[in-house]
């Protein structure tokens, strides 16, 4: 019988969201949110119990190319990754600090991960979860959207429609700050987890498309193996994603000069394509999806 995060680690959630420290409503003055080490010891915990010994990083070389632009160019950076599950950036970080490599600790003490306000606001256990982690967080197209297909009325939507220009330029200015720290960007183009049976849930954000203007270079992460699934009995309650051990493999393309790709895609497209912004964040979805086939691929043959 399949066991969730609820169930198998209840005995935690009274110490966690007793060491939470992080507002459980954003707004545009509290978008950069570090890292709270009370909170991480328990996802470290998880993480131990749930990741298979030969869960690794695929191409490491690739990784630490990537981050020796940053550290000794000055490069701003930027990873997109695929998104299974809750658990993809947590397990990102710990193969990281666990690799044996000092380069790659310091990799992982860079990395600022894009987060949406719903890790926040859902529930106290999942925003103390969500706090292990430094994150810029911001309100996501897709609840504005959601929103606005609800029979709402008008003048809630607008307020809310203020509220996430303010978040979101507040969050661009964080990223901003970010780079010049050198610190390392990392996103989920395609904004929410992959759910089966609904493709859509796999296509990456146009929104993604100004990642490409405004960073140097890009970092494609593809993701084999999930120890937190999906739980479609309960979809919108993430403390019910079944936990289930499992061997993961995040495995990196060689880093893209953001500005060359995106310009090489526009100028590949024939002049009434309907909407060049999705165009280029959908070749970035095929790099990484490539690359998760490929490493299927490898691990169906042994």
């Amino acid at each position: 019988m399949p066991v969730t995060l609820r169930d198998k680690y209840q005995q935690f959630f009274a110490e966690l969201t007793k060491a939470s420290t992080a507002s459980a409503k954003i707004d545009e003055n509290c978008i950069y949110q570090e890292a709270n080490r009370g909170t991480r010891k328990y996802m470290d915990y998880l993480l131990k119990d749930n990741i298979i010994p030969d869960s690794h990083l695929g191409n490491m070389e690739k990784f630490r190319a990537f981050y020796d632009k940053i550290v000794n160019e000055g490069k701003s950076g930027v990873i997109m990754m695929e998104h299974f599950s809750n658990m993809d950036l947590p397990a990102f970080l710990f193969l990281l600090e666990n690799c044996g490599e000092e380069w790659a600790k310091d990799f992982a003490s860079r990395v600022v991960a894009i987060a949406g306000m719903k890790l926040n606001e859902a529930s106290a256990g999942v925003r103390a979860f969500s706090e292990s982690f430094t994150r810029v967080v911001i309100y996501p197209t897709r609840s504005l959207d959601a929103l606005k297909g609800k029979n709402i009325d008008p003048a809630v939507i607008e307020e809310e429609e203020k509220r996430a220009r303010k978040i979101n330029f507040a969050a661009m200015r964080e990223m901003d700050n970010c780079k010049k720290r050198g610190q390392i960007i990392l996103v989920f183009p395609s904004g929410t987890r992959y759910r089966p049976g609904k493709p859509e849930t796999k296509r990456g954000l146009r929104e993604l498309d100004s990642y490409l203007r405004i960073f140097d270079i890009m970092l494609p992460v593809s993701i084999n193996g999930c120890c937190l699934k999906f739980n479609p009995e309960a979809p919108e309650d993430m403390l019910s994603d079944i936990v289930e051990p499992e061997t993961i493999i995040m495995t990196a393309s060689d880093y893209v000069e953001c500005k060359p790709f995106r310009k090489a895609i526009l100028e590949s497209l024939p002049e009434d394509c309907p909407d060049p912004k999705q165009a280029t964040v959908d070749a970035v979805m095929a790099i990484m999806e490539k690359k998760h086939d490929e490493v299927e691929a490898a691990k169906t043959a042994k």
